[in-house]
């Protein structure tokens, strides 16, 4: 009986140190997803910005809540290159109708911050996922974004194959175009 007890005590006890393992390694990549997060926007705003994460089946769950009305993703990891991004209220309202393919909301321009830079499968079709003939593929340094103001960027280029140097119009002629505007 005792042999018993003793067995029993020790699968108990590994049990709970793979428990608490599991629980450490979450922590640790939920502690890199929102520095990678953070790392889209200035210090004084991605401190204070609630933290979201998207799963491969679009299931958004947050890190963090904020303080700031800002709101901060991490690199998606499925992408080629480093994509993490923030936003303020409008902006999220604007990436969430993007991200279900439903019309953007009318009169709510967004800002958005992806200082890391990034790399987009398309700079014609908000759906590309890779880098295809055609299909205009571009990088950009770190930038920041109005978006929803489809109205106000008259006079914008909106070449399919852009200069990433200087402000252009990504995504032209579509409900999701934007202004791309480089700071380095």
């Amino acid at each position: 009986m005792k042999r018993l007890l003793t067995a029993a005590a020790l699968l108990a006890a590994s049990s709970l140190v793979a428990v608490q393992g599991v629980a450490a390694d979450a922590a640790a990549d939920d502690a890199a997803l929102i520095k990678s997060a953070e790392s889209a926007a200035p210090a004084a705003v991605a401190s204070g910005a609630a933290i979201h994460t998207v799963d491969e089946k679009g299931t958004m769950r947050t890190l963090r809540e904020g303080t700031n009305g800002f709101w901060c993703m991490p690199d998606n990891p499925a992408t080629p290159g480093p994509d993490p991004m923030c936003g303020d209220a409008n902006a999220m309202e604007w990436a969430t109708a993007w991200m279900q393919k439903k019309e953007p909301p009318k009169g709510k321009v967004g800002f958005m911050y992806m200082l890391a830079g990034g790399t987009d499968g398309s700079n014609t079709d908000p759906y590309a996922t890779k880098p295809e003939e055609g299909n205009n593929w571009v990088e950009t340094g770190p930038h920041v974004m109005i978006v929803n103001a489809t109205d106000m960027m008259q006079g914008y280029p909106t070449d399919p194959k852009p200069d990433a140097s200087r402000p252009y119009v990504m995504w032209a002629g579509t409900p999701y175009a934007h202004l791309m505007i480089p700071v380095k």
